[in-house]
């Protein structure tokens, strides 16, 4: 057991994390107007622009991973200009798989996000443009600070899913050791050369892992419903 142990490679985890981080970072930005724009947007053509946004949910990962896959690689016109006129190629390296991340986990942050802006009353809004505030100073100054628990829960899971993310990962990035290769990728491969000790030990981790998110973003929202000398 010690020598398993000590054979235990912690690469593949660090790519995870790090896709995560900044695929959760670039993604807090973008989705934060976007959910903004959805909540607040009275457009007969809002169902449409939700439907695109939650599609990764629905999608089967192979049918995503394989557009993305297209999208991004020399044969579409994106990705022969990303090649040709910037030299960064978006297949089978770290850079496409951030934007491939990007896509299938955008529904994980933007409808929390959107969900938290709905809930706000609307006379806290209202009286916010009364007093001359814009529309961005009021989603910074007023309705972000308001919805605490959905910003967790937005940043938490979008995290989460993008490390356990498999199927679009492993098409789009494929298994390059210290770059591309991540812990669900690893897994895939430990049970395919029958290494099932160490598939169980990388499984116990990640569900470790995943477990305490959870834990976090449900006591973390516990405590933000029922507050320290409130109500319980």
């Amino acid at each position: 057991m010690l020598e398993t142990l000590k054979a235990l490679e912690f690469t593949p985890f660090l790519v995870s994390f790090k896709l995560a981080s900044i695929t959760t970072a670039i993604l807090f930005i973008i989705s934060l107007l976007l959910a903004w724009s959805l909540s607040q947007s009275k457009s007969r053509y809002k169902p449409i622009f939700e439907s695109i946004t939650a599609l990764p949910i629905v999608l089967p990962p192979s049918v995503l991973g394989f557009y993305i896959l297209y999208a991004l690689s020399f044969h579409s016109p994106i990705g022969r200009f990303f090649q040709d006129v910037l030299g960064i190629k978006l297949v089978f390296n770290f850079t496409g798989l951030v934007v491939a991340s990007c896509f299938y986990s955008l529904p994980f942050m933007v409808q929390p996000l959107q969900s938290g802006f709905e809930a706000l009353p609307k006379n806290m809004l209202e009286a916010s443009y009364i007093a001359g505030k814009s529309k961005l100073k009021t989603l910074f100054c007023v309705a972000l600070p308001n919805i605490k628990p959905a910003l967790m829960t937005a940043v938490i899971i979008t995290f989460a899913h993008t490390v356990g993310e498999f199927g679009v990962v492993l098409m789009v990035g494929g298994s390059i050791p210290g770059e591309t290769k991540v812990a669900s990728v690893a897994i895939y491969e430990m049970v395919e050369t029958m290494d099932y000790t160490m598939a169980h030990i990388y499984s116990a981790i990640m569900v470790s892992i995943s477990f305490c998110v959870l834990l976090g973003v449900y006591i973390f929202n516990r405590k933000q419903s029922h507050p320290v000398g409130g109500i319980a």
